[in-house]
């Protein structure tokens, strides 16, 4: 098994606020009411699912803080 597929991602609920070019959002956590720079993820790009404001939406954060993939919308 490989080991990234071991290791839990930090994930999070957020609400998009605002929509920039190149398919980055600014996203607004639920819980920390912070506001978090996110792009969308590879399989929402294929399959041409659209995120518009005020959608909620499911993030993966970077261990490192600063940005965030989107990888499903609700």
């Amino acid at each position: 098994m490989d080991s990234a597929s071991k290791t839990p991602k930090n994930t999070a609920l957020g609400v998009v606020v605002e929509a920039l070019p190149d398919t980055l959002f600014r996203v607004e956590l639920d819980e920390t009411k912070e506001v978090i720079l996110a792009y969308l993820a590879g399989k929402m790009r294929m399959n041409h699912i659209r995120v518009l404001i005020g959608d909620k939406v499911e993030l993966d954060i970077d261990k490192y803080g600063g940005r965030a993939r989107i990888t499903r919308r609700f």
